[in-house]
């Protein structure tokens, strides 16, 4: 059937992703097509060599701030074992908030002693692991630490090692970390305990990607580490945890998108509010955002952070996801069926949104998809289309923008969603309809002129 291209194509905002070279090259070598045929459904691949040079770039930006640092890695954006693979031999640590995220860490190669394990109201299970390796624990609350001294307390010959999570003042709603009394008190069973826990340092778990805020609790947390020596404790380290942010695409292409958008250029007229939408550009971003933290003055001091941690004798942890994943993977999906509806298409694809998350929560994935044709032909006119799932919830859509293609989407073609490797892949992602999760494909080298891969080495 004949499609006929809409006009005009200003009408159709976009998001296209910035260059990624790898990506496109494991496209022009026809892998994305045969990997497609091979698992016969949708399918993810990695990049590893990104992950790599996102957490190089990340160790440098210490080292040029002259801060003695270690990266921990997030596993929760990402349960491939690739990844755990290339932080242990990085020089990086883990950060995992389960038994399973904790025995993937220890299996794929990471000391225990380079694992942080944070999360609320941890399981017996994982603080008795925790304890048994001699990984940190980022203690959350009150009877978290009571637990962990009284597990501590038999039979171990090293203490326990602990830092205390403190609940933001900007953000006193948040359901994690200690306040000031809660503080107050856990400091003083930490010192009724040193025999058996040590107590390394504080850390936060915060919210948004400002860095400003960030900079003003890390400030914090190191006169309370000086606060906490003069009592007695070693409290040498500080962990201001993730909120890294990545960039998708650019500064011009996001303002106009942001402008641009409303409820026609979307399926069935929906609305999204933009305060839900990921911010997919970000002036700095990954390492840049890390120098540009550590180069931050705290409010009230007018010194950077990273000369207040110099001088403190602190060491600062960081629990960066999405930014050591950044381009380090995508999401491909077969098209299985086209139908029209009032000037624009609807595909259906042979997968889920639950592979994009973003969906579940009340937003949208907004880079664009690459259209990938069975047969290539020359770009033709503008043709919208919004893509859908494979299910029988007419709300499960993995893009309800109507996205601009250069061809009419025909069953066969491939769909290749870009940059997924930080959450979208993992975060939801279920076996609805009794679908088989989407295979993880390992890219080793993308630098061949026919690029290797293997399945990635999960465990669970």
């Amino acid at each position: 059937m004949e499609v006929t291209p809409a006009t005009p194509p200003a009408a159709w905002p976009s998001v296209p992703a910035l260059p990624d070279p790898a990506t496109d090259r494991v496209v022009a070598s026809g892998l994305v097509a045969e990997l497609a045929y091979a698992f016969g459904g949708p399918y993810h691949f990695l990049l590893p060599d990104a992950f790599t040079a996102n957490l190089t770039a990340m160790q440098k930006a210490l080292t040029d701030a002259h801060v003695e640092g270690f990266v921990y890695y997030a596993k929760k954006a990402n349960k491939a074992a690739v990844f755990v693979e290339r932080a242990a031999a990085g020089g990086a640590g883990v950060d995992v908030a389960s038994t399973a995220e904790l025995r993937e860490a220890l299996g794929h190669g990471v000391p225990g002693a380079d694992l942080m394990v944070t999360g609320p109201a941890k399981d017996p299970a994982l603080l008795h692991l925790a304890v048994q390796h001699g990984a940190t624990v980022a203690v959350d609350a009150l009877d978290e630490l009571d637990r962990l001294v009284c597990l501590a307390s038999t039979g171990r010959i090293r203490p326990a090692r602990v830092l205390l999570r403190a609940l933001p003042a900007t953000q006193p709603h948040s359901r994690f970390g200690m306040d000031d009394s809660e503080m107050t008190t856990a400091l003083k069973r930490c010192r009724e305990a040193a025999d058996v826990v040590r107590m390394e340092g504080f850390s936060f778990h915060l919210s948004g990607y400002t860095l400003q805020p960030r900079a003003d609790l890390a400030a914090r947390l190191a006169d309370l580490c000086r606060t906490a020596r003069l009592q007695g404790l070693p409290a040498d380290r500080i962990s201001i945890g993730g909120g890294l942010p990545v960039s998708y695409t650019d500064a011009a292409t996001w303002r106009a998108f942001l402008d641009a958008q409303r409820p026609a250029h979307y399926h069935a007229g929906k609305t999204f509010h933009t305060g839900d939408f990921y911010p997919y550009h970000a002036p700095v971003a990954g390492a840049d955002a890390l120098a540009a933290l550590l180069a931050t003055r705290p409010e009230g001091t007018g010194r950077a952070l990273a000369e207040l941690i110099r001088d403190a004798g602190i060491r600062l942890a960081l629990e960066p996801g999405r930014a050591l994943l950044d381009r380090a993977g995508a999401t491909v999906f077969r098209i299985q069926g086209v139908k029209e509806r009032d000037g624009y298409q609807i595909v259906t694809v042979d997968g889920t949104s639950l592979s994009l998350s973003e969906q579940w929560f009340a937003s949208e994935y907004l880079p664009d998809p690459q259209l990938i044709p069975r047969h290539p032909a020359p770009a033709t006119g503008v043709f919208p289309a919004s893509v859908g799932a494979a299910t029988c919830l007419e709300s499960d859509m993995l893009t309800w923008r109507k996205i601009a293609f250069p061809h009419p989407p025909r069953p066969g073609d491939l769909l290749l969603y870009p940059n997924t490797a930080g959450y979208q892949m993992d975060s939801n992602e279920s076996r609805f309809h009794d679908l088989p999760l989407p295979p993880k494909a390992v890219i080793d080298r993308t630098d061949q002129p026919r690029p290797r891969w293997r399945l990635d080495r999960h465990f669970t």
